[in-house]
C-alpha cells in the first residue's frame, strides 16, 4: 500500500455537503438543526418526537471478536457498512461514541474511522466536537467540589469519609493523578482526605449521559448517583448534598447529539463516550431514537468484543432505550484469528511476526474459536450474526474461505469487505448479507430479567458469555452485593468490569478459554446510570501514557493546520 494516503490526507480531501442538507435527507427540519461551525451541528431532542411517526429503520449493532493489539477494524466496518447501503440503494445512519482525547494523545489513537470509510471533520470529532467531554468533566467535578464542601460544612448526612466512592475525572491520560491527596493547605482549605481521578469517559455522568431518553431523565437520574455511604451503610445520593440541579444545568446542552457526515456524506450521529470496560461502551440512546426513524438501517457501534460492547447493547442500553435490535455484525480479521491461535507474540507499535503473515488457513480455524463464541454471544440474544471479513492486502483467499467456514457452522452469513482501500463500494456484500439477515423475524430476547438477583446475574454472564465454569467473591465483594440488594439496588443490570483483550477474565488467554473460573474483587454501584458493576482483576479508570505516546507528533504546521492527528 505504497503512497496510501493518510486518514488526515484523505480527510482533509472529503467533498463535504452543507449539514442542513444531511440532515434534511433524514427527514429533519432545518428548525432542530444547530450549528457549531460549518461541519458540526446539534440536533434538537425534539426530533425524537417530530420523527415518531415514522416508519422505523431496521436497528443493526456492530461488535467484533475480541481485540487483539492489531484493531481490527470495527469502526471503521461501521462507517463502511453504512456508506455501502446507498450503493445497494438504501438509506442509512450511522450512530458512534466520540471518542476520548486521552487516547487519541496516547497510542490508541482517535476512532473517526479510516482510510475510506470516515466520519468527517476527523480533527473536530477526535478532539473537542461541541465541548460534551468538557460538559461531562464540569459537571462530575461539581458535584465532586460539592461534596468536599459538604464535608467541610459540618457534614449534615453524616458521610463515612472512609467510604466515599465519588472521585474526580479529566479526560487526559495521567496515570500521576490515579491517587491524590486534596484538602492539604490551612484549615480553610478543606478536609484531607485521599482520593483519586478517573478518565472521563470512566465518569458516571457519561454512563447517565449516554443512557437518558431525555434531559429531564437525565436530571433525575444525576440525583440517584450514590457518593458515598454514611457510618450505618446508608447510600448518601447527589441529590441529598445539593450537587444534581447545578450538574444538570451543565448537562443540559450536551443532551443534543451531535450531526456529521461520512466521506461518502452518510449521515452520523455521534453523542457520549462511555468507557468500554467500566461502563457499558455504547453511544447514546437519544441519538438512537433520532436515528431508528431517519432511514432504513441505523447502525450502530458497541465497545470491544461481542462479549462486551455487545452484550451491555442488548442488555444495559436495549434495556433503557425500548428499541430491538435487529441483526448484528462480528468485524474480525485473518490476523486478528490468527493471533487467537495463541501461535503469535504480537506486540502494539513492533513489526508483526513473519510468521503471521504467511498463508496458513489452519491457524484461521484454530483461532476461529474465538469468532465461533462471539457469534454464539449474539445469537444467544436472539439476533442474527452476519460475519464481516475485514481485508488486508497481505490476505489470502484460502484464509478468508477459513473465515467463511466458521461463519457458515455457526449459521451466520458472512462477506469479505475491502472498505478502508474502496470506500462503501467495498463492503456491498456486507450491506447485502446485513439486510438479508435483519430481514429475518425478530426474536430478541434479554439474558437475565430484572428480577433475578444479583449473583445469579453476574453467574449467566459468567457462564453463557463468558465461557467460565462459575464465579468466585473475594470478601469485600460479597458484602458490597449484600448492601447493594438490602439498599434496593438488587433490580439493576449487572455491567462487568473485565479485560478486554480475552473472552475470559485473564487478557493472556486467547481464543474462546475454558475451565476457568470468574473472578469477583469488587462490585461497584452507578445507581443514577443504572448499573452495578463487578470488577474482576486490576481495571485502570485512569490510563497512563506510554513511552512513545501520539502526543509527541501532534501538531501544527506553519500555516496553523493540525498534523499527524490518526
Amino acid at each position: 500500500m505504497g503512497g496510501f494516503p493518510s486518514d488526515l490526507q484523505i480527510a482533509k480531501a472529503a467533498k463535504l455537503l452543507p449539514l442542513g442538507d444531511i440532515a434534511a435527507g433524514m427527514g429533519i427540519g432545518s428548525h432542530l438543526v444547530t450549528p457549531y461551525g460549518r461541519q458540526v451541528a446539534k440536533i434538537e431532542l425534539d426530533a425524537i418526537e417530530e420523527l415518531a411517526d415514522r416508519p422505523r429503520a431496521k436497528y443493526v449493532v456492530v461488535s467484533a471478536v475480541t481485540p487483539t493489539p492489531l484493531g481490527e477494524g470495527k469502526t471503521t466496518t461501521t462507517v463502511g457498512l453504512g456508506q455501502a447501503m446507498h450503493h445497494i440503494g438504501k438509506r442509512a445512519t450511522i450512530a458512534i461514541r466520540q471518542p476520548s482525547m486521552g487516547p487519541t494523545f496516547g497510542i490508541k489513537g482517535g476512532a473517526a474511522g479510516g482510510g475510506y470509510s470516515q466520519v468527517v471533520p476527523m480533527e473536530q470529532l477526535n478532539l473537542h466536537l461541541t465541548g460534551d467531554f468538557h460538559a461531562v468533566t464540569a459537571a462530575h467535578n461539581m458535584l465532586s467540589a460539592v461534596l468536599d464542601n459538604h464535608l467541610f460544612q459540618g457534614n449534615e448526612s453524616e458521610i463515612d469519609q472512609h467510604n466515599i466512592t465519588w472521585r474526580r475525572v479529566l479526560d487526559v491520560n495521567d496515570r500521576a493523578l490515579r491517587n491524590v491527596v486534596v484538602g492539604l493547605g490551612s484549615r480553610l482549605d478543606g478536609l484531607p482526605r485521599q482520593t483519586g481521578f478517573d478518565i472521563t469517559a470512566a465518569s458516571e455522568v457519561m454512563a447517565i449521559f449516554a443512557l437518558a431518553r431525555s434531559v429531564p431523565e437525565m436530571r433525575e437520574r444525576v440525583g440517584r448517583i450514590v457518593v458515598a455511604y454514611t457510618r450505618d451503610g446508608k447510600p448518601v445520593t447527589a441529590e441529598d448534598i445539593g450537587g444534581a440541579g447545578s450538574m444538570a444545568v451543565i448537562m443540559r446542552d450536551a443532551m443534543a447529539p451531535n450531526l456529521l457526515q461520512t466521506l461518502e456524506n452518510t449521515p452520523v450521529l455521534v453523542h457520549a463516550g462511555p468507557f468500554g470496560n467500566i461502563a457499558h461502551g455504547n453511544s447514546s440512546v437519544v441519538a438512537d431514537l433520532i436515528g431508528i426513524h431517519s432511514g432504513d438501517y441505523l447502525i450502530t457501534e458497541a465497545g470491544f468484543g461481542a462479549d462486551m460492547g455487545a452484550e451491555r447493547f442488548f442488555n444495559i442500553k436495549c434495556r433503557a432505550s425500548g428499541l430491538t435490535p435487529d441483526a448484528a455484525v462480528v468485524v474480525t480479521t485473518v490476523r486478528a484469528l490468527k493471533a487467537h491461535s495463541g501461535k503469535h507474540r504480537i506486540v502494539a507499535g513492533r513489526p508483526l511476526p513473519e510468521a503471521l503473515l504467511a498463508e496458513n488457513p489452519d491457524e484461521v480455524h484454530i483461532g476461529g474459536a474465538n469468532l465461533r463464541k462471539q457469534i454464539e454471544n449474539i445469537r444467544v440474544h436472539g439476533v442474527p450474526a452476519v460475519v464481516a471479513i475485514n481485508a488486508f492486502p497481505g490476505d489470502h483467499p484460502s484464509e478468508h474461505a477459513a473465515i467463511a467456514e466458521i461463519a457458515a457452522s455457526m449459521g451466520a452469513r458472512s462477506a469479505v469487505c475491502t472498505h478502508f482501500a474502496d470506500g462503501g463500494r467495498g463492503a456491498t456484500d456486507l450491506a447485502r448479507a446485513v439486510a438479508e439477515a435483519a430481514d429475518e423475524p425478530s426474536e430478541f430476547r434479554f439474558l437475565y430479567p430484572e428480577s433475578a438477583p444479583l449473583r445469579e446475574k453476574i453467574e449467566i454472564v459468567a457462564r453463557e458469555i463468558y465461557g467460565a465454569d462459575g464465579v468466585d467473591y473475594a470478601p469485600p465483594a460479597a458484602r458490597q452485593i449484600d448492601s447493594y440488594e438490602r439498599n434496593g439496588f438488587g433490580h439493576l443490570p449487572v455491567c462487568i468490569a473485565k479485560t478486554h483483550l480475552s473472552i475470559s477474565s485473564d487478557p493472556s488467554l486467547t481464543g474462546a478459554p475454558t475451565g476457568w473460573r470468574l473472578p469477583v474483587r469488587e462490585v461497584r454501584a452507578s445507581v443514577g446510570a443504572g448499573f452495578i458493576y463487578p470488577i474482576c482483576g486490576d481495571m485502570r479508570t485512569m490510563p497512563g501514557l506510554g513511552a512513545h505516546p501520539a502526543a509527541h507528533q501532534i501538531d501544527l504546521d506553519a500555516a496553523g493546520e493540525i498534523i499527524n492527528l490518526s
